[in-house]
């Protein structure tokens, strides 16, 4: 089979490796434009590309799949099928009827619930127990399309963004792999309807959601810095210094009475905070301009006593 793929971060890059070492034809590959990053806003290929370029694979980057003259390079290539893992633009009916077996999306949910954008960080957020992949038959419509398989994956208690990116890039890209071997042997592969009961929303991350709210539970930060691991990075202030916090776990420890955000004990087991219900312990944390640290480390670094304050006004509400 000639398999097209669209997709352009590390989890759909996960995808294109299966549908190569498989076996499969990959004649062209979609990705998003070069953007730039990090700190010094280089401009950067995306990891499918890459890959992609590696396999000395055609590769198209349009920025819009919008009009005929975008299309037309594209179309004009005949495919059986077109694999997209979290590609980020919308297919239009007439990529949506180009390859002969229509477009497969792997999406790392149980749909229906988080179609869209974020689904592993909405889960997260949520404190969804499991998750999963769905391979679905895509249409017309925002993730609602036919179910083709489904593999249900455990979230484990401390499980952050990264981890559970992974399993799933791993779990969708096996997935699809045994489903376009039915496609490609001529056996049915039957298409089962979404239920019509439980669709979520799984809206796309902005960077002011990661910014901790310490007047939230210490479970809800905790699930908040590990839903924004490792990207945007849960964000706060010290002191009135911007700092991100990378890992941190709920800790039973009597803060009551204590403003929220407030030191509650800082040493080499970490640094413990008072939350608008509970306390946290940071175990990592950067500060702006610096590398990520153990707690102990940081504390090594500045003067850190009970009563230093994290967040205020600034961070008062995690839209701020």
């Amino acid at each position: 089979m000639d398999v097209g793929l669209a997709g352009t971060p590390a989890f759909a890059a996960e995808v294109l490796a299966a549908l190569l070492d498989a076996g499969f034809r990959v004649p062209l590959v979609l990705t998003q434009p070069d953007r730039p990053k990090g700190r010094g806003q280089k401009t950067e290929p995306s990891p499918v590309k890459r890959l992609a370029l590696a396999h000395g694979l055609a590769v198209h980057q349009p920025a819009t799949l919008g009009d005929d003259a975008a299309r037309a390079p594209l179309l004009a290539t005949a495919i059986d099928v077109l694999a997209v893992a979290a590609y980020g633009l919308i297919l239009p009916r007439p990529i949506l009827a180009w390859p002969r077996h229509g477009c497969i999306n792997v999406h790392a949910s149980l749909l229906p619930r988080w179609r869209g954008a974020a689904p592993i960080q909405r889960a997260l957020l949520a404190g969804d127990t499991e998750t999963g992949v769905t391979i679905m038959q895509m249409d017309a419509g925002l993730d609602t399309g036919p179910m083709l398989e489904v593999v249900r994956v455990p979230i484990d208690a401390r499980e952050t963004q990264g981890t559970l990116e992974r399993k799933l890039a791993a779990e969708g890209a096996r997935a699809l792999v045994a489903v376009l071997r039915r496609l490609a042997a001529g056996a049915a592969v039957p298409a089962t309807p979404q239920p019509a009961v439980g669709a979520t929303y799984a809206a796309k991350v902005e960077k002011p959601e990661a910014a901790i709210a310490w007047t939230a539970a210490a479970a809800t930060i905790d699930r908040q810095v590990r839903a924004f691991d490792p990207a945007p990075g849960a964000h706060t202030t010290l002191d009135g210094e911007p700092v991100k916090i990378w890992r941190a776990e709920p800790v039973a420890i009597a803060a009551q009475g204590l403003p929220a955000g407030t030191v509650v004990s800082a040493d080499r087991a970490g640094i413990v905070v008072a939350c608008g219900e509970g306390a946290l312990r940071v175990d990592e944390i950067q500060p702006a301009g610096s590398r990520r640290m153990g707690a102990a480390d940081f504390i090594a670094g500045r003067r850190l006593a009970p009563g230093a304050r994290f967040g205020g006004a600034a961070c008062s509400k995690p839209n701020d």
